[in-house]
């Protein structure tokens, strides 16, 4: 508050009391002195040009701008003949002026309750936190901005969940802080990021961080209506910003959609940072109808002249380097507002280099122009002070000496608020051409090119090294000498003289020689044209292609959605899993996604036939347990029960483990939250969609699930620093216990005045209503019987016991209660808790009536459930129809999904796979797998996309080589894995 007022106070007196502060400088950088800037060409906005025209300025504001305007007796004159004039860049999400938090000290053991009073329940909502508590202005900064051609930066404290608002400055250095503050408040910051000045454990996964983000916004939605008994100074802070533009930072085009999604179910529409790839998802994105901020920090070229190194680049980044440019002309060809920022980019300074690549692929000079103008202005709300040159309007511009987004074209000054930082002499004489001097009988031949910037000089046919430095007044050429063997330097400091330089040569011995460099006329002429041919090559016009893009724009990817067909499978051997068992040489049709008959000799009509004599099909694999296609985290941790969060809002369409599953015949998938806590995360049901995006995925109507979790995961058996209750076997039961009464208490208080909406207790409710069901990690048969007791007393039941490796030792009571088993076919001795596995297990559970299923719980293993299934015949002697049956029609069961799914039946979707032989077989391997009448991997076309991977990658080999012997900058290929979770996993 005290930073504030006294800010105001400045105000004040720059506005008043201005006269009786001493003033020293050069009337230069003086904003309130009136001028006329005359005779340029004005770019008012984009595509509004003002020839030889003139601008008034006047206390830091545009007092008069366009043609015929009448200047003021005491203006300052400034001819600007042959300059050009824009609107200075808007920067809407920068950091500048902002001291980076430290980060929190670690002590060495988790903390799981927050740090502050007073304020929210978790330390990384800060939206209590303003960009004037941390506002400290750096000049040497600013001026990286300045020179990059930025009037204006938005600016906020990176760091939070919720950020709390930023402000808006202008980049006045010769100005006080009471100048450059045009907005103390201006936009209210979100991200998916936690707070660098907190341990705080919750959230560890970017579930978790949506879900915090929700259950923040209902918690301000009844802290409004004065509920609540104590002050809470983050959330007090959070509503008070509500009329802010609401800003949150996602990252890529996955995350873009999530956070919008997020912003639908809590009232806000989020202006989105991110999108660099969202050229993958565009009709997605524009259906969002937000706002981006985009990046531009696109990859470099990889250095792929090693072979063994090439292989640590995939195709899809290969991908990324050649279309990654082309995003923000897809931007705006969809019609998707947008502005650019700085952000990732190393310096401000790179922002014109990678937007001249981006006008390569068809950005065009108006759409790069209102990308840093006008549609930032408008996002920001500003549009009344920036972005265009108006009267009325800050005076803030920049003087070019060309076109400004073409190569050779330099920002001479940028004018803030009417004070001019010069950045370039903007009258320095053009010197560039050939000249001759003489020298101790040695006739140099100086040839200089590109505004002074780069010289050659030759003796005879001899070329020397040389160095050459244009400042001011002065030209300074540093050379070797003619023979070879002389380290020495000869240096020439010369100065413009009509069309010659003339100055003194710095000899080797010391001798100081007075010279003259003559221009050749001819000599430039040439050189010029020279000069132009080049330019002319390399400001081709072509516009790129961004070549081949799939669904997903990854190996594998189909070039086009895959769509639904009509289809006859014709004399297979048909595996039902209904009454009428295995069908020898019969027929099924498949349309409209479905199953429409099956018979012998069926009428083809105008379907695809598929010859399947002496194969068999089947309905599609069902993995009960999976965490393949999750994106940043399988476990949220940060706290013993997690109900809240739900692996739907982080399916990941793009994981090629979805594509290696339909390769092994799996179509269905649970992607189930970890095991880290006893209450775990709302699991996602899927269909192996490859190519569609998430939500196409998710199943309609899909039943609802959650995941349990009993023993050594949840109880920290292995963790180094666990201090989280429970860390014992008993605790976990209380767990159980101390949550489900508190849903009880929650249900009670609905319908009274002051009741809150609390996401985790309304899942909690839905469970002891039966209308959500538990997957349960289980091993030990102690805790299996406790959570049944748990569930009676509640009054549901347990639907799933998952991995279950001691079930067979209380399958008849799983049978009574009437929970299902999911297990492993022969994992034992991995852990402690699991030594009393035996392979058996499976077979003992159905035996006595347990619904009983295998899963994988790993990506390598799920492309094999087929070879999983036939253990039960091994150990147990289970027939091969129900061994089949615990990776297809079980596990459907289990997941309530058996009426769309996991038998071959009319009316049920078509979700077939056509394998070479008996699927039990280790040699079987699936040729078609089919979900909802489409198939999504084809053996033959597989093979096909082998063959385009391998000659695409080269072709874009060869082009990043190229991009290397051109001099442009690459990048050391670096192998990257995504993380395959396992129940067990915490990684974000």
């Amino acid at each position: 508050m005290k930073r504030i007022c006294t800010l105001l106070l400045l105000a004040c007196f720059s506005l008043q009391a201005q006269e009786y502060f001493p003033n020293n400088d050069d009337i230069s950088a003086v904003s309130n002195v009136t001028r006329a800037i005359t005779n340029a060409t004005i770019i008012t906005r984009p595509g509004q040009v003002i020839t030889n025209g003139t601008i008034i300025i006047k206390n830091g504001n545009i007092e008069a701008i366009g043609n015929g305007i009448t200047i003021p007796k005491n203006a300052v004159l400034e001819d600007a003949a042959g300059n050009y004039i824009y609107p200075s860049f808007i920067e809407s999400y920068g950091d500048l002026a902002m001291e980076t938090p430290k980060r929190a000290a670690n002590s060495g053991s988790a903390q799981y309750d927050e740090g502050r009073k007073g304020y929210y329940w978790n330390d990384h909502i800060r939206a209590e936190q303003s960009a004037m508590d941390h506002f400290e202005y750096d000049e040497k900064e600013a001026k990286k901005y300045i020179d990059a051609g930025f009037g204006t930066v938005q600016t906020h404290l990176h760091d939070g969940i919720a950020r709390g608002n930023g402000m808006l400055i202008a980049l006045d250095n010769n100005g006080t802080d009471a100048d450059r503050i045009l907005k103390q408040e201006s936009g209210n910051f979100f991200s998916l990021s936690k707070s660098r000045q907190s341990r705080q454990s919750y959230p560890t996964s970017m579930m978790g961080a949506l879900a915090l983000l929700r259950q923040t916004h209902f918690d301000a939605d009844w802290y409004a209506k004065g509920y609540s008994k104590s002050k809470d100074l983050s959330i007090e802070a959070l509503n008070t910003k509500k009329k802010l533009v609401q800003i949150i930072e996602a990252g890529d085009k996955k995350n873009i959609l999530r956070v919008d999604k997020l912003g639908d179910r809590i009232g806000k529409q989020f202006v989105i940072v991110g999108g660099e790839d969202a050229y993958e998802m565009i009709a997605d994105i524009k259906a969002t109808n937000a706002a981006l901020i985009v990046p531009l920090n696109f990859p470099d070229a990889y250095d792929v002249s090693n072979p063994n190194l090439e292989w640590f680049v995939n195709l899809g980044d290969m991908r990324e380097w050649k279309q990654a440019p082309g995003n923000l002309m897809m931007l705006s060809k969809a019609g998707i507002t947008f502005a650019i920022t700085t952000k990732d980019l190393k310096s401000p300074a790179d922002l014109m280099k990678k937007l001249q690549v981006a006008m390569q692929y068809g950005l065009t000079e108006d759409q790069a122009l209102a990308a840093l103008t006008t549609t930032p202005a408008n996002i920001l709300k500003v549009s009344d002070m920036v972005g265009t040159l108006e009267k009325g309007k800050l005076a803030n511009f920049i003087m070019t000496s060309g076109k400004l987004f073409e190569k050779d074209t330099e920002i001479y000054e940028n004018w803030v608020k009417g004070s001019k930082h010069v950045l370039k002499e903007r009258n320095k004489k053009d010197i560039d051409g050939s000249y001759v001097a003489t020298l101790n009988n040695l006739k140099y031949i100086i040839s200089i090119k590109s505004k002074g910037k780069k010289s050659t000089v030759k003796i005879d046919s001899i070329t020397l090294g040389s160095k050459i430095t244009y400042d001011g007044d002065w030209v300074n050429i540093v050379t070797t000498q003619k023979d070879t063997v002389n380290k020495t330097y000869t240096r020439f400091l010369a100065t413009p003289q009509n069309d010659d330089l003339k100055g003194t040569a710095y000899l080797p011995n010391g001798q100081e020689v007075a010279f003259t460099a003559f221009k050749n006329t001819a000599d430039s002429k040439d050189d010029k044209e020279d000069e132009n041919e080049n330019e002319k090559e390399s400001d081709d016009k072509t516009v790129k292609e961004m070549g081949r893009m799939t669904y997903p724009n990854i190996g594998y990817g189909s070039e086009t959605k895959p769509m639904e067909e009509t289809v006859l499978y014709r004399n297979a051997t048909v595996w039902t899993n209904e009454n009428e068992g295995i069908l020898e040489n019969t027929d099924v049709l498949v349309k409209d996604g479905k199953i429409s008959k099956i018979g012998k000799n069926l009428n083809a009509g105008s379907a695809r036939v598929i010859d399947a004599t002496g194969k068999h099909l089947t309905t599609g694999i069902v993995d009960e347990h999976s965490h393949i296609a999750i994106d940043n985290g399988v476990n949220e941790a940060g706290h013993n029960s997690t109900a809240e969060v739900t692996i739907e809002d982080v399916v990941d369409h793009e994981d090629i483990n979805i594509y290696r599953d339909l390769a092994g015949g799996v179509t269905t998938s649970q992607l189930l939250h970890g095991s880290a806590n006893p209450i775990g995360g709302r699991s996602a049901i899927i269909k192996l969609k490859w190519g569609y995006k998430a939500d196409e995925m998710i199943y309609n109507d899909s039943p609802k699930f959650i995941k349990f979790a009993l023993g050594e995961n949840v109880k920290q058996s292995r963790s180094k620093n666990g201090v989280r209750f429970p860390q014992t076997r008993m605790g976990v039961e209380q767990v159980f216990e101390d949550y489900f009464s508190r849903a009880r208490a929650y249900a009670n208080a609905k319908g009274n005045k002051d009741f809150r909406y609390d996401e985790e207790m309304e899942v909690l409710l839905e469970i002891l209503e039966s209308e959500r069901f538990v997957s349960c990690h289980s091993y030990v048969q102690s805790e299996i019987n406790m959570l049944m007791k748990v569930a009676v007393k509640h009054g549901f039941r347990i639907n799933t016991f998952t991995h279950i490796l001691e079930g067979y030792k209380v399958a008849d009571k799983m049978a009574a209660h009437g929970a299902g088993g999911s297990t492993f076919s022969d994992w034992w001795a991995y852990k402690y808790e699991v030594n009393d596995a035996i392979p058996y297990n499976g077979a003992i559970l159905h035996s006595q009536g347990v619904l009983t299923a295998f899963n994988s719980d790993d990506a390598e293993m799920s492309r094999r459930l087929n070879q999983e299934a036939a253990k039960a015949v091994k150990y147990g002697g289970v027939s091969e129809e129900e061994a089949w049956k615990f990776v297809t029609l079980n596990p459907a069961k289990l997941l309530h999904i058996d009426d769309r799914t996991g038998s071959i039946k009319t009316g049920k979707d078509a979700d077939l796979v056509l394998w070479s032989e008996n699927p039990l077989s280790v040699t079987a391997r699936a040729e078609i797998t089919m979900i909802d009448g489409i198939v999504f991997f084809d053996k033959q076309r597989d093979l096909g996309f082998r063959k385009s991977i391998k000659e695409e990658r080269q072709q874009l080999v060869n082009e990043m080589i190229f991009a290397k012997n051109k001099g442009m900058k690459t990048q050391t290929p670096k192998k990257k894995d995504k993380t395959l979770y396992e129940c067990d996993t915490i990684h974000w």
